[in-house]
């Protein structure tokens, strides 16, 4: 996906419970209404504190002050977005978010050395995608990359390094060098030799977003190359003393002009400034005729060869994932314009971004990361290299991990619905490319709701059952498309999950299925499947050998999103038994109650660090055991681990918006844990 700062789409559908063991087959919870939430939303929370009274620790206990909606995450990730309240009532499990990339239009590049290059496979989501489309020799999203995708394919031929995303990821860091070069020799060209331009090509080099992008593989990289060959032809041209040497460097600026748009479509931002510009300089100096300017014209359509490589590979149709259908023209056209993103849009996005707010985004960004102090230190940083810890990803492998540990745990042929760019793109990359897991199958929701999608990749799906053309979520009943439901329904012969979460707007899954946790993603089990807590928790509680600490990794990193994924997991099964035991009777509620507090407890104390809305979960567990008896566990001891860690939480978080009132309810259960004492003395 393009690159913008991460925000990110959540949904977070009603799931139908499953049905614990022990209870009457018949036996179902009522259904529970959809909820909309913020991203990271893991923490089970109440709607008030009148609705989920105190036990009567004492005869003498007392109701203890209302509590409005706590924030299910206490401080998620400034990449995603804030938290919000919900109530726990509602049936908020499970959801995920995905971003797309962080911070800017990553233009920018430089010039990276090579040991400092992401290893074996990637620093952000991006490389796993892109290496998988150059190794399959596919069609990328829109506008299709076709330049790139090429050029990436020849050096994987070439160069066949460790893995495929590490010989990209070695020519996007040969085109970050090319443009801090050409940035050099621009400068060069129109001021002369000497420190100015070395100063401009290192400090663009060694800038954090184009040292980022340059050392992954990204389509940025080759654009930051093509603005920096553009500048470098336009003082050439511009200096140049005779009309044939502007015309020979106008041609060449025609070339690249049409080359550098079948890369990426914001290069157009240039190419409508210099195009105008070079035919007004020829005009004054007498150089411009009818027939310089269909050589001009030709030159520049001739950059747009590469754009027949998507008709052909679409037509061939010989990789397991490819985007789209492009062997008509409207279907070329659909590509080209990326209407499946939104025609003029960064990114497909369900919000609907104003040119005046996407300005006011870049105006804020190009403030807070190029003002003057940034700028002083990073000369300071080149000087002293003191940037050299920042720059070197060659130990960086944390997405990599991330990808195999999730993939490594599903069972044998397994049927994984992926969503979003996190564990689509790295999935995709360990399962196709390196060939991880060949008995599992991948199918893409996002890309199943697309007419195309079922048409060019089913044969290319072995065993799995499409009962229609495509899923449509919004029209379920128009014909030659299908439901969510009808789909698993046809592909129930194997195990089913989905990673992250299911997109929103068909909810007639929850008809007939139950989705029960599994890692950072889920497993859809027929709704009347017998659930055993104690089993299930078993079985996920060491999915993953992630050692990782908490909060490594700077906000707006895709290390950071599956991290925090990743942590966020560990506590997803405690989550879950704790929401379902709010809508069970009183014994089956008590025994979920138990063992969730059990689970957090297990979770919590194996751990130095960890996320704050952690403490708030244990705190909230502790308090329903405490209604629910202690069931073998000594109130006092109850009572003092929920005042422990809400305090703790209001340390780690002190601006939380419900602060006041939960400082009420910590003074309210210190009376009550002082009554208990003084009875027990008495």
């Amino acid at each position: 996906m393009p690159v913008i700062p991460p925000s990110v789409r959540v949904a977070c559908l009603s799931a139908a419970l499953p049905r614990v063991g022990g209870l009457s087959p018949g036996h179902r919870p009522p259904a529970l209404p959809s909820c909309s939430l913020e991203p990271w939303i893991f923490s089970p929370l109440n709607s008030s504190w009148q609705d989920c009274p105190l036990p009567c620790i004492s005869p003498f206990s007392t109701m203890p002050p209302a509590l409005p909606d706590p924030t299910l995450l206490s401080t998620p990730p400034a990449s995603r977005g804030t938290s919000a309240g919900i109530s726990a009532t509602h049936l908020t499990r499970h959801l995920r978010s995905h971003a797309h990339l962080a911070g800017t239009s990553k233009r920018a590049l430089r010039a990276p050395a090579i040991w400092d290059l992401v290893p074996n496979c990637w620093e952000g989501k991006e490389t796993g995608d892109q290496a998988l489309r150059e190794g399959e020799d596919s069609v990328a999203h829109p506008p299709g990359y076709p330049l790139f995708t090429m050029l990436s394919s020849l050096l994987l031929s070439l160069l066949p390094l460790s893995s495929p995303a590490h010989s990209v990821n070695v020519l996007c860091a040969v085109f970050g060098a090319g443009a801090s070069g050409a940035l050099c020799f621009t400068v060069c060209r129109v001021a002369g030799p000497g420190p100015g331009a070395v100063l401009a090509g290192g400090v663009f080099a060694v800038s954090r977003l184009v040292w980022q992008w340059s050392v992954v593989a990204e389509v940025f990289s080759l654009n930051n190359l093509f603005v920096g060959v553009l500048f470098s032809l336009s003082a050439c041209f511009h200096c140049a003393k005779s009309v044939q040497q502007k015309k020979k460097f106008a041609q060449w600026g025609a070339l690249f002009c049409g080359l550098s748009l079948c890369n990426q479509h914001t290069l157009v931002l240039y190419v409508v400034i210099i195009i105008p510009w070079a035919l007004l300089h020829l005009y004054t100096h007498n150089g411009l005729s009818f027939i310089g300017l269909v050589s001009l014209g030709t030159c520049f359509l001739s950059g747009f060869v590469p754009y027949i490589y998507l008709p052909i590979s679409s037509y061939l149709n010989r990789a397991r994932w490819s985007w789209g259908d492009q062997t008509s023209l409207h279907g070329l056209l659909t590509h080209l314009l990326r209407a499946e993103y939104g025609t003029f849009s960064l990114a497909k996005t369900d919000e609907n971004l104003s040119l005046q707010n996407m300005l006011r985004a870049q105006w804020n960004h190009c403030v807070n990361d190029l003002s003057s102090p940034v700028l002083v230190l990073t000369v300071l940083g080149i000087l002293l290299s003191s940037r050299s810890r920042e720059c070197d990803q060659s130990g960086n492998d944390v997405v990599d991990r991330f990808a195999r540990e999730v993939v490594m745990s599903f069972p044998e042929g397994s049927l994984v619905l992926t969503r979003g760019d996190l564990p689509g793109n790295t999935l995709r990359y360990l399962h196709y490319c390196q060939g991880l897991r060949p008995d599992l199958s991948l199918v893409d929701q996002e890309m199943m709701t697309y007419s195309w999608y079922v048409a060019k990749l089913q044969k290319h799906l072995p065993g799995v059952t499409f009962p229609g053309r495509w899923w449509d979520p919004v029209n379920t009943t128009e014909k030659k498309t299908f439901s969510i439901e009808q789909f698993l329904k046809h592909n129930m012969h194997r195990p089913v999950f989905v990673c992250i979460g299911l997109t929103e707007g068909d909810p007639s899954w929850e008809r007939s299925f139950s989705r029960w946790p599994w890692g950072v993603c889920e497993q859809l089990v027929p709704v009347k499947t017998p659930f055993d807590p104690e089993k299930w928790a078993q079985k996920t509680l060491d999915l993953y050998n992630w050692s990782q600490p908490h909060d490594s990794f700077h906000p707006g990193s895709w290390e950071r999103v599956a991290n925090e994924e990743m942590w966020q997991a560990r506590m997803k099964t405690a989550f879950f038994l704790f929401d379902l035991a709010e809508n069970m009777e009183r014994e089956q509620q008590a025994r979920l109650y138990e063992l969730s507090y059990y689970l957090y407890c297990q979770i919590v104390d194996a751990q130095v660090d960890y996320p704050a809305n952690w403490d708030k979960n244990l705190a909230l567990a502790a308090e329903r055991l405490l209604q629910s008896g202690g069931r073998g566990y000594g109130l006092d001891s109850l009572l003092s681990r929920s005042i422990r860690h809400f305090s703790r939480y209001l340390q780690r978080e002190p601006t939380d918006p419900q602060s006041k009132a939960i400082r009420s309810i910590i003074t309210h259960l210190r009376k009550e844990r002082d009554k208990l004492r003084d009875r027990r003395k008495g």
